[in-house]
């Protein structure tokens, strides 16, 4: 399964792929929320995830496919090769992580090495270094108050981040808007923030929404 905001992006992928007999891509998706409808319903084998993505980040994506629906691999996409952002997607359950300037065939290795049982990081991502982040996350002692947040509120985060309304929200993800209003106090209060500007600051601090303005919605 494919998700990702850019349409062209998708199509490359796919094309890439279906050259390979064994390879079936059964759903597509342009944004987070829909990710996990579609990966409830069909339940693939992997899903190509973008790192960011609007409504739900990949990052996101990623823990709840993983706690929900642990048959299912995940391989982030994406053009950042910081390696916090590797060590956030491996902690949340990827098993994957490639860089979009990789070429074809180390998008079809990952996905072999994965379908395999395996781990596949990017060049020039070094598992070691890796693995000493992991090391590190795991013996870390400082409460995050964003690990707090149900993922209910992690969705109402993204989505008040990129302006989306009560109302818009409620619609988004079938619940009323007191129930939103409910779960953005609860939001707030847990990471400390008192305005819809220290929400998106927080956001971007965060790798939740992307720096570039051409990413936002």
């Amino acid at each position: 399964m494919l998700a990702d905001d850019h349409h062209l992006v998708r199509q490359g992928i796919r094309s890439l792929l279906e050259t390979n007999s064994d390879f079936s891509i059964i759903g597509e998706t342009s944004n987070g929320l829909d990710t996990l409808t579609v990966v409830g319903q069909s339940k693939p084998d992997i899903v190509i995830i973008d790192l960011m993505m609007p409504g739900l980040n990949g990052l996101e994506v990623t823990r709840q496919i993983h706690q929900r629906f642990p048959d299912v691999q995940v391989i982030i996409l994406s053009m950042h090769a910081d390696e916090s952002y590797v060590l956030q997607a491996l902690t949340n359950g990827a098993r994957g992580y490639i860089l979009k300037e990789s070429t074809a065939s180390d998008l079809v290795q990952a996905i072999r090495a994965v379908l395999g049982g395996g781990r596949y990081l990017s060049a020039p991502l070094s598992e070691r270094v890796i693995e000493t982040y992991l090391q590190r996350g795991q013996s870390a002692t400082v409460v995050d108050p964003y690990n707090e947040l149900t993922s209910r509120e992690r969705e109402i985060l993204q989505l008040v981040a990129e302006g989306h309304t009560n109302t818009n929200i409620a619609e988004l993800l079938s619940i009323s808007p007191r129930t939103v209003e409910v779960h953005r106090t609860n939001m707030m209060r847990k990471l400390n923030l008192h305005s819809k500007a220290d929400v998106i600051r927080f956001a971007l601090r965060r790798g939740i929404l992307p720096s570039e303005p051409n990413k936002l919605l």
